[in-house]
C-alpha cells in the first residue's frame, strides 16, 4: 500500500471499472442526461466503456458538463492571467473559494481549453459521503483532505497531504489546486489561512521555506461570480457567527449547496490567475526571519493579489450602497440592475431582520470593502 492511498486520486488503469460501476447510478444517469441531452443511455454507457484514462474522462464528459452548466446558468465566463503562465509547467494554485464543485471545475475548463496543465484538486472528505460523489471525486483527480480528526490525526494527515501535492508538482507533472482557506467563504472576505501554508511547508524538510515555496510555483487565483446562487445558503451559518453560537450542520447541507450551485443562477463569472510568487519570496527571506512571521507575509502577499485582482460587479457596488444607504457608487450600475438585486434579496431572505439583511449585503460588498481598504494602505505606504 502507498501511503497516499487513502487521500490519492484514482490512477489510469482504475478509471475503467469505477466508470462501469457509477454508470449503473441514478445520479450518473442524471449527470449524463444534463451533459448529453441528445444522447440515449446506452449511448452513453458505451461512451464510457471506452475511457480509461482520467484525462479522457475529463475532456470527453466532464469539460461538458462544465460547458452546459456555464450556458444554462450563467451569463458567461471570462479569464485573465493565463497568457502569461507557461503552458507546460505545473503551477500550484491557491484559490478564493465560494463554491464547492465550480471553483476547481471552471479553472480546470479554462486549463483544458487553453493548453495548461490540468490540476489535482483537495475536497474534504466530509463533502463526499455518498459512494457516486465519491468514485465521482476521485475520477476527476480530486484528493482527499480528511477531516473530524484528532489534534494527532490532524498531524499526520498534513504531512501525507503536503508530501502528496509536493509528488504531484514535482513528480508527476500535475498541477494542483486548494482553497486558500479551510470551507468556504461564506461573507466574502477571502484570506488565506496560516494554516493552509503551515501544511504545505511540511514536505520542504530542512529548505528553508520560501526557497521551498518558489519550488511549488504559487500562483493566486480569484474566482468571482456576479451572483452567488447559494448567497442564501450561507446565511444561517453567518447568523450563528454573528451570535457567536456553535453552527452544526444539516444531514444533507453540502450536498444541497452542491447541487444549488451547479444550477443556481450565477450570471457573469471572472477566473483571475495572479503572477507566479517569486520575487515576493525573496524580498520576504531577506526581511523576515522568524518562521511564522514568514508564513503571515506569504499569505498577506497572497491575499493582497486575490484581493487586488477580484473581479468586480455591479452587484458589489449595489450591495456597499444599500448597506450604508448612500449613493456613492450608483455610477457603477444602472437602475434597473439595483431593482433586480434588491427584489433577489427580499425573494432569498427576510429583509425585515435587519441582521440577516446586513449579512446578505456584506457578503457581497466585502470584496468592495477590502479592495478599497487594500488600495488605501499601498497609497499610505
Amino acid at each position: 500500500m502507498s501511503k497516499f492511498d487513502e487521500i490519492r486520486f484514482f490512477h489510469d488503469h482504475e478509471v475503467n471499472e469505477a466508470l462501469q460501476e457509477i454508470s449503473r447510478d441514478p445520479m450518473m444517469r442524471a449527470l449524463m442526461t444534463f451533459t448529453f441531452p441528445g444522447k440515449r443511455r446506452q449511448e452513453w454507457r458505451e461512451q464510457l466503456k471506452n475511457i480509461h484514462t482520467i484525462w479522457d474522462f475529463q475532456n470527453e464528459c466532464i469539460a461538458y458538463t462544465v460547458r452546459q452548466i456555464v450556458a444554462k446558468s450563467s451569463g458567461g465566463l471570462t479569464t485573465s492571467g493565463f497568457d502569461l503562465l507557461d503552458k507546460k509547467t505545473p503551477y500550484l494554485f491557491i484559490s478564493s473559494h465560494r463554491d464547492i464543485v465550480l471553483d476547481t471545475s471552471l479553472l480546470n475548463l479554462v486549463l483544458l481549453e487553453s493548453g495548461h496543465v490540468m490540476t489535482a484538486s483537495a475536497i474534504g472528505d466530509n463533502l463526499i459521503g455518498k459512494p457516486f460523489l465519491h468514485l465521482l471525486a476521485k475520477l476527476n483527480r480530486n484528493f482527499l483532505v480528511q477531516r473530524g480528526l484528532s489534534i494527532r490525526e490532524q498531524l499526520k494527515s498534513s504531512q501525507i497531504m503536503s508530501e502528496y501535492i509536493e509528488e504531484l508538482l514535482h513528480r508527476r507533472n500535475h498541477s494542483v489546486w486548494i482553497a486558500q482557506r479551510e470551507g468556504r467563504t461564506k461573507d466574502g472576505n477571502d484570506a488565506t489561512q496560516q494554516g493552509v501554508l503551515k501544511m504545505l511547508a511540511m514536505a520542504g524538510g530542512e529548505m528553508p521555506l520560501t526557497e521551498y515555496f518558489k519550488t511549488l510555483k504559487i500562483v493566486p487565483v480569484s474566482i468571482s461570480y456576479e451572483y452567488d446562487p447559494t448567497d442564501f445558503l450561507k446565511i444561517p451559518q453567518l447568523l450563528a457567527m454573528h451570535k457567536g453560537e456553535e453552527y452544526v450542520k444539516g444531514k444533507n447541507e453540502d450536498f444541497t449547496n452542491m447541487l444549488t450551485g451547479i444550477v443556481g443562477q450565477k450570471r457573469r463569472i471572472h477566473i483571475h490567475a495572479g503572477k507566479v510568487l517569486d520575487q515576493e519570496l525573496d524580498e520576504i527571506a531577506g526581511t523576515v526571519d522568524n518562521k511564522n512571521k514568514q508564513l503571515q507575509a506569504i499569505a498577506q502577499v497572497i491575499d493582497d493579489s486575490i484581493i487586488g485582482s477580484y473581479k468586480l460587479w455591479p452587484t458589489q457596488f449595489i450591495a456597499h450602497d444599500l448597506l450604508y444607504n448612500t449613493d456613492t457608487y450608483s455610477e457603477h450600475y444602472p437602475e434597473k440592475e439595483k431593482q433586480l438585486f434588491e427584489r433577489r434579496l427580499r425573494m432569498r431572505i427576510n429583509s425585515s431582520d435587519k441582521i440577516s439583511r446586513d449579512c446578505f449585503l456584506e457578503m457581497y460588498a466585502n470584496p468592495l470593502v477590502n479592495k478599497l481598504k487594500r488600495e488605501k494602505e499601498r497609497v499610505g505606504n
